[in-house]
């Protein structure tokens, strides 16, 4: 039988039933059902006498004859009841459903292989709807002593699809296509990691004689499954690096050079030289850059970024950075316009709010090359806006933005613009490694000197009134503080209320004039809000009160405090992006995770890391054990990671020793032309085709 055969060629499943298996479960092919792998064991290694049952036994399984067979009248309709005897005792088994087609199957003082779950009632044992079989057809049988529970679905368990039933497809097919499997990895890496055979890991995951060959067939489905992510991702890798030509930078000129010896105040830290290096390295080879930096809030992205766009203005490009909001857009614009004062560069800004004369004038110095750096939003996609020659494009906040706009980006030269993207949001290694594992990857591990670490501690509700006079005390000595209140998508009128009851008592606990007190939230206009970020920016307030709109952005060193209201109602990830907010100046600063007494284990988990930690990478990893990597990469990447059988976060050595095996096969054979890789080239042309990783492996 040919694994590619829909489902129907497996004997007992109608076209009806097909039909089912697919939209429920996915399963159309033969192939698709041979990788559907169970969640779960029950381990059958143990008969049961009957003298020998306790109350508590959960599931058991023993060998008996029935004896007789009768139906009992009930309250409500009857049930059946059997008597189940075996050389030391005897119990009941009984049906409440199906029972005519059960008394006319069951065979009396024939022996059978009777399993289920056991009851205990008046001192007596029963076992509800037990799975049963022949003793000689248990014999028959690719008889395991670990069986195998598959997922299911309330559809599937009404119309009679029962885990018997899909352990039975599964066996049938095993049997007749046991000897067709073919391998997919080549026998250098099934005796470099002393792998199981394909068929043989098949067999064992879905029927395994013992713990140990259950985990060594786990073990090579994982592995092949994370090899072949990462193949697919270091192919594109190369074939976009092999394919598409970049723009040479080979100057580093007058820009560049007088930028970095007369207007750079500060020393670049050891991590920002390294990232310059690799990202200079990248864009004087002619392949085309595509390059995730990722740092911590504060880390210094900012100069990395505008140094490369200096690369790209000394070899006659323009570039542009592009971020999600405006409010940040215009940071980026204030910042990069400060630093470059004094510089013959020209720096402009689009967003959504720009006056059309204005946007005229840019439109008019893109195209003539007069504007060198353009710095916006989502409004930099449009088809109207177009450079003479636009060299690099710098994304900021990667997550925020899908493949669709990089896309965009890239057509905006007749060769794509080099592109470096910056994330603020630490992604654990071994999630990068295999959602971005197409992208070249740069990290800026270390704080720039003189940054002092933010002071957190997490303090109940009951502890306000010392909060607040903290906060206080803190004023007194000239800084700001933030105090941000949670939004919840699903119940905007619900955080309004208590972003305005928040306001209300901080207002009566600082009164003005005395003290003044900013406020921002969703629902305001944008030239409002604005406003109110001016106003606390120029220290006309020195309180800001605001939902999480501030989570990305504004840049004010002289906040020294962040209170988090109802912290445990808030992600790790969105936690350590709004103490990124606090720290920003010389001094001592601090991060209050104000909570209720009522928290969830994780909550707590969540509350403890911030306190204890705050290393952005440890902090996402914490993340991904609680969430999972489909939630933190949001919807746009996870779907590269829909995994059948391996665990990013529990896999996570399996994964580093597939990327490298991956690497070291391309290295040497990147055509995967080698005999020897002729089984890995076959599996990838099959992939290739498809986007579902299992279906095409085998």
């Amino acid at each position: 039988m040919n694994l590619n055969y829909p489902i129907t060629y497996i004997k007992g499943i109608s076209v009806q039933r097909a039909t089912l298996l697919y939209t429920e479960l996915g399963i159309k092919t033969c192939n698709d059902l041979l990788n559907f792998f169970p969640f779960r064991y029950i381990d059958k290694t143990k008969f049961y006498p009957i003298k020998e049952l306790q109350p508590a036994t959960a599931e058991v399984q023993i060998v008996g004859k029935i004896t007789n067979v009768k139906s009992v009248a009930q309250k409500r309709g009857s049930r059946l009841v059997a008597t189940f005897q075996d050389a030391t005792g005897s119990m009941e088994l009984v049906w409440f459903k199906g029972q005519k087609w059960i008394k006319d199957a069951v065979k009396i003082n024939t022996p059978y292989v009777v399993y289920g779950k056991l009851n205990h009632y008046n001192g007596n044992f029963s076992i509800p709807h037990p799975e049963m079989e022949l003793v000689t057809e248990y014999k028959k049988k690719l008889q395991t002593k670990m069986q195998p529970i598959y997922p299911s679905t309330e559809k599937l368990t009404n119309s009679g699809v029962s885990n018997k039933l899909m352990r039975n497809y599964i066996q049938q097919l095993l049997q007749q296509t046991y000897e067709a499997i073919e391998e997919s990895l080549s026998l250098e890496i099934i005796n470099d990691y002393n792998l199981m055979l394909k068929r043989d890991a098949l067999l064992n995951v879905h029927f395994p004689k013992s713990q140990e060959n259950l985990a060594k067939a786990q073990y090579r489905l994982k592995f092949e499954e994370l090899f072949y992510i990462q193949m697919q991702l270091l192919r594109k890798k190369l074939i976009n690096k092999a394919k598409i030509k970049g723009f040479v930078f080979n100057e580093v000129g007058d820009s560049f050079h007088t930028f970095y010896d007369k207007y750079l105040t500060f020393e670049l830290t050891n991590a920002q030289k390294r990232v310059l290096k690799e990202i200079r390295k990248d864009v004087s080879t002619g392949a085309h850059m595509n390059r995730l930096l990722q740092g911590d809030v504060g880390s210094g992205k900012t100069i990395v970024a505008l140094l490369s766009m200096l690369l790209a203005i000394d070899n006659g490009f323009q570039a542009t950075i592009m971020a999600p909001t405006e409010i940040l857009a215009n940071q980026h614009f204030t910042a990069i316009s400060e630093l470059l004062n004094g510089l013959p560069i020209m720096v402009d800004i689009l967003t959504g709010s720009v006056k059309t004369k204005k946007r005229r004038e840019i439109h008019q110095n893109l195209e003539d090359g007069t504007l060198h750096i353009l710095v916006g939003t989502h409004a930099l996609l449009e088809d109207k806006v177009a450079f003479k020659n636009l060299g690099i494009a710098i994304i900021d906040e990667q997550h925020r933005f899908g493949v669709k706009q990089r896309a965009k980006l890239w057509a905006k030269n007749t060769l794509p613009p080099h592109i470096l993207v910056m994330t603020a949001t630490p992604i654990p290694r071994t999630l990068a490694m295999s959602v971005y594992g197409d992208l070249d990857i740069s990290v800026i591990d270390e704080l720039p000197p003189g940054r002092k670490e933010v002071k957190t501690v997490h303090r109940f509700d009951s502890n306000r009134l010392s909060v607040f006079k903290f906060l206080k005390g803190e004023i007194e000595k000239g800084r700001q503080v933030y105090v941000v209140y949670p939004l919840i998508q699903e119940s905007e009128a619900m955080d309004y209320k208590d972003l305005m009851d928040g306001y209300e008592s901080i207002s009566r606990e600082f009164p003005s004039p005395k003290y003044q007190i900013s406020i921002v939230h969703g629902k305001m206009k944008p030239a409002d809000k604005d406003y109110e970020m001016q106003r606390f920016v120029t220290k006309e307030t020195q309180i800001m009160v605001a939902t999480t709109v501030i989570e990305v952005g504004v840049n004010v060193p002289n906040a020294s405090v962040m209170v988090i209201e109802s912290a445990e109602r808030f992600g790790l990830s969105q936690l350590h992006q709004l103490r990124g907010r606090v720290g920003r100046g010389a001094d001592q600063s601090y991060c209050i995770l104000l909570s209720s007494f009522k928290l969830s284990t994780e909550a707590k988990t969540r509350l403890e890391t911030m306190t204890e930690t705050s290393d952005g990478f440890k902090i996402s990893e914490v993340d991904l054990k609680l969430r999972g990597p489909g939630n933190i990469m949001g919807t746009q990447q996870s779907g590269v990671l829909n995994l059948k059988i391996a665990d990013v976060v529990k896999d996570s050595k399996i994964l580093v020793s597939a990327r490298n095996t991956a690497i070291s096969v391309l290295q040497d054979d990147p055509n995967l032309s080698s005999l020897e890789n002729r089984p890995i080239n076959k599996a990838f042309a099959k992939m290739a085709a498809s986007s579902k990783i299992w279906s095409n492996i085998s």
